[in-house]
């Protein structure tokens, strides 16, 4: 038996583990031998053809990466989220789905070619150096970021703990550049943020469901009651907007804190006997209060998961635009140092037996937003169904994406007000009952 990880991101699903059988199987039949003879004779044809590419190609391959290329090829032929990660690839999606790394504590983009500070995150080496949001970084090290990708220049800013890097920054308000030495530090990504809204409304954003989200959001539940008062709430925002998924295990956690019983999801294989099935357990962290979840066109995966459980379950209100589709698992199989497979093994569904692949989760309120001019049309996003080679649902009408776009200021947010105002007015209802599907 051995051990994988399940994963769901925009990419991948969940983190648990499952096993791959060392069962064998007698062929006996003349067609199933027929086949394997066949598959035998496809392994030679791609060994000549990866001898004569070696030997005769104008310039001498690198021979390990013509391999990995193959596997690659075989694997993004099958879907859009398998795929071969090497070493590196494989210790970077750890380091995403753990949460920690050696770093220097600052969120960054890329705009116009070069890497704008987002925000300096609090008690890291980046805010205790005063670094900006807005402050450009254009030398990492004595090497210049531009013609760096961003994942280039985040590697450059990442590293062992205690080790030194220095920075060059251009802000703004400086006639001169700035330097600035700073020592990286363990670096805890953030995947829950929470403030209050409108004196009696805990607000909760997800970003992503990495090793930290479960015990951030009691965190968080804890600190808003304390902030607002436990009896004074009138209920919570979850936001999964644009949170692209992660591990599977944080997905019912979260799904399971507002949930008392019942089916949270269910996942199936290729064989029935494949099948799980992932259950509450009771107790609701927000005692009853109502709920409302923003989702949007950049809500994938994990975030589904949540949002269709819930709302199967009566037990959210769904607001926002149509979610990513994203309803396959991905099992992680590492390959003993040599990287790791990402393989699609399975589909899920939510409570009431619905696959939302392709199709994504449809708001139970549609709240469009005010999308300014220059981005019209760019703030949509192709959703599953767009993906070449996704997989197809029979009898199923499949939808394209819809809007991803969340206004910088809270003030415009139409769907972060529209969820606020309900829970003003909502006393009694589906919203704040938790049932079971087939108590509707």
């Amino acid at each position: 038996m051995r051990k994988v990880s399940l994963v769901l991101f925009g990419a991948f699903l969940g983190a648990g583990l499952t096993a791959v059988s060392t069962q064998t199987h007698l062929l006996s039949s003349t067609s199933a031998v027929a086949a394997s003879a066949e598959t035998y004779r496809q392994l030679s044809l791609f060994g000549d053809v990866f001898e004569k590419v070696r030997t005769d190609y104008v310039e001498k391959p690198e021979e390990s990466k013509l391999i990995e290329t193959a596997v690659n090829g075989m694997l993004t032929a099958l879907d859009p989220h398998s795929s071969y990660m090497d070493a590196k690839a494989f210790r970077d999606m750890q380091t995403t789905t753990r949460g920690e790394f050696g770093g220097l504590g600052i969120e960054v983009t890329m705009e116009d070619g070069l890497i704008k500070v987002v925000s300096p995150i609090d008690d890291t080496p980046a805010s205790k150096a005063g670094l900006l949001a807005n402050d450009i970084i254009t030398q990492i090290d004595e090497d210049q970021v531009q013609g760096l990708t961003l994942n280039q220049a985040v590697d450059k800013m990442r590293g062992p703990v205690n080790s030194p890097v220095k920075l060059k920054i251009s802000r703004k308000e400086a006639k001169e550049p700035i330097e600035v030495t700073l020592n990286r530090d363990i670096i805890k990504i953030r995947p829950v943020r929470s403030k209050v809204e409108g004196n009696d409304v805990g607000y909760i954003r997800l970003t992503q469901f990495n090793e930290q989200t479960f015990d951030g959001l009691k965190t968080a539940i804890d600190k808003l009651n304390t902030d607002i008062g436990a009896e004074k709430i009138k209920g919570y925002v979850i936001d999964l907007r644009n949170n692209p998924g992660g591990l599977l295990d944080q997905a019912v956690m979260v799904s399971d804190a507002f949930l008392d019983r019942g089916e949270i999801v269910s996942t199936r294989g290729r064989n029935p006997d494949e099948t799980q099935r992932f259950s509450a357990k009771a107790g609701d962290l927000a005692k009853g209060k109502p709920i409302v979840v923003l989702v949007n066109g950049g809500a994938a995966s994990a975030s589904e998961i949540v949002a269709g459980a819930l709302q199967d379950h009566k037990r959210a209100t769904i607001m926002g635009t149509r979610s990513f589709g994203k309803g396959s698992v991905q099992s992680i199989i590492p390959l003993g140092g040599q990287g790791a497979l990402r393989l699609t093994t399975a589909r899920y569904y939510t409570p009431s037996g619905r696959s939302i692949q392709a199709k994504g989760i449809e708001p139970d309120q549609e709240i469009l937003q005010d999308v300014p001019d220059d981005l019209k049309g760019k703030d949509e996003t192709k959703g599953e169904a767009g993906l070449k080679g996704h997989l197809k649902q029979k009898d199923v009408e499949e939808r394209g994406g819809s809007s991803a776009y969340i206004p910088p200021d809270p003030a415009k947010d139409k769907q972060l007000i529209a969820a606020v105002d309900f829970l003003h007015g909502i006393q009694k209802g589906a919203a704040n009952v938790a049932k079971s599907p087939t108590q509707n």
